[in-house]
């Protein structure tokens, strides 16, 4: 199981988490959310993908962000829409056989973003699934993640997917004896998602308590 660290704001403490050697850093693309990213991201291991966060973003602007930041993952936490994410990976291809025709150079991983209530309907992922590298479930709420809120891990059991996938939510230190629970499932937890609950303020993350909850889970 790995980890992503979402919401990273600040340069000193992205690389103090950075340190930890997680496998996703997350930056959010978002106006409208108080862990809104702006600036430079500081070098880091070649061992951590930078993801980005985007919510309903235009596509051409998402790919130029990619681009910008070297984008491993992207993350989108919207209402996109399967075709959303086709016209989204024609840009990518055409932007590659421009700009990147002779290099390595290939589309970031692409996460679809979930909130997740109750009565989740699990159907509505099929449409998505030929499109999406990984799944992301989160709580729904007022806020489009990093809401500090858990949903019912138990609804879980009802997925029906082999498509492997992030899990987040209010995932802190008070989740690692469930988690630990959750691992001996067959489900195909990818990652987990922290954010908010290993936050000091809006996008400064605990060094200290990302430690703990590493070596605890072994991750």
């Amino acid at each position: 199981m790995k980890l992503k660290v979402c919401g990273m704001k600040y340069i000193e403490n992205i690389q103090q988490v950075a340190a930890l050697q997680p496998d996703y850093l997350g930056f959010v693309f978002y106006e409208k959310s108080k862990r809104n990213f702006e600036g430079i991201i500081p070098e880091l291991p070649k061992e951590i993908k930078k993801a980005g966060v985007f919510v309903n973003e235009i596509p051409e602007i998402v790919v130029s962000l990619v681009e910008e930041y070297g984008l491993k993952m992207i993350q989108l936490h919207g209402d996109e829409s399967p075709e959303y994410l086709q016209r989204l990976k024609e840009i990518f291809k055409e932007s590659i056989a421009e700009k990147h025709q002779r290099s390595k150079y290939k589309i970031p991983e692409i996460v679809k973003v979930f909130g997740v209530e109750d009565d989740f309907n699990f159907e509505v992922l099929k449409q998505y699934e030929p499109l999406v590298d990984y799944f992301l479930f989160d709580t729904k709420g007022k806020e489009r993640g990093g809401n500090g809120v858990t949903f019912d891990w138990s609804i879980l059991k009802k997925y029906n997917s082999t498509k492997p996938f992030f899990l987040s939510g209010g995932i802190g230190l008070d989740k690692i004896t469930a988690i630990k629970e959750l691992q001996k499932s067959d489900l195909p937890i990818y990652a987990l998602d922290v954010n908010s609950k290993f936050e000091i303020e809006a996008g400064l993350k605990s060094v200290e308590k990302l430690k703990q909850f590493k070596k605890e889970l072994k991750l």
